[in-house]
């Protein structure tokens, strides 16, 4: 059975939408459309839900009772709970500073404008597309073996947390004997868990638990800092490792919107 949980607070286009979807084979088996009018009401299903039951596909509208920002909200709760879950956006609001809020912040897979000529079929194509996807993807950036996190020459232990590349163990770049500190390893962990999508200043704070207020971008910039020279320690402290983050390969800056993501390369390694 394929699950799309939608969020849409407008009957119209529920009921205009709901029987296409329902009638849609996806993989071969039925499809179960469970709809949310409030944010706040799919939120709290999100942290609910067993994983047995857990969606293959999220379509959200963007703006809901006034707020613009209640997608977005949906959002981060459903990748927090589920990363690698799909998110395709149904709304009016497309080639608006909503739709460029949901592709930089929220890791969105497409963004379907509502009022345009075929629109039930542009849907369907376009959630058999991103289920496609994510049945087909090659795991090459980051796979998961029981409880190791490998991304080409690094691996990360996710009991513990501890972080090794090209076989050996990251250390505090100011202080080789003692260990690299927790939140630093925890922002790597998040950024090669969300690879090749990057994650902002706020996505993480989210996923920290931080406080939003108080943890802003100078800080995330500085655990970036502590982690490329841990990397470059291990390189012999030649800060070949933060060389290659400036090329796009690492621990990369993206754009101007506060945000770094981690891109691999199988060659890394020397």
């Amino acid at each position: 059975m394929t699950r799309i949980v939608w969020v849409e607070d407008q009957s119209h286009w529920v009921e205009r939408f709901k029987p296409t979807l329902e009638a849609t084979d996806f993989n071969g088996s039925p499809t179960d459309v469970t709809v949310f009018k409030f944010a706040e009401a799919a939120c709290q299903y999100i942290k609910q839900c067993p994983d047995a039951d857990a969606p293959d596909v999220a379509l959200l509208d963007a703006h809901m009772g006034g707020n613009s920002h209640a997608g977005l909200t949906v959002s981060r709760a459903l990748q927090k709970r589920w990363p690698d879950l799909p998110v395709v956006y149904l709304s009016e609001h497309s080639g608006t500073d909503i739709e460029q809020a949901a592709f930089e912040q929220n890791g969105t897979l497409d963004f379907i404008a509502k009022h345009q000529r075929n629109v039930e079929a542009v849907l369907c194509w376009r959630i058999q597309a991103v289920l496609r996807q994510q049945r087909h993807q090659p795991g090459e950036i980051a796979t998961t073996n029981s409880d190791t996190l490998r991304s080409g020459s690094l691996s990360i232990d996710t009991r513990t947390w501890e972080v090794f590349w090209q076989g050996h163990k990251l250390m505090n770049p100011t202080n080789p004997r003692r260990p690299l500190a927790p939140t630093p390893r925890k922002i790597l962990r998040f950024l090669v868990e969300a690879a090749p999508s990057p994650l902002s200043t706020w996505q993480i704070a989210d996923k920290l638990d931080a406080d939003p207020e108080r943890f802003s971008y100078a800080n995330y910039r500085q655990h970036i800092r502590t982690l490329r020279r841990a990397f470059d320690q291990v390189e012999a402290g030649d800060g070949g490792f933060t060389d290659r983050c400036r090329e796009g390969i690492g621990i990369v800056t993206f754009g101007d919107q506060e945000a770094y993501c981690w891109r691999p390369d199988h060659d890394l390694a020397r």
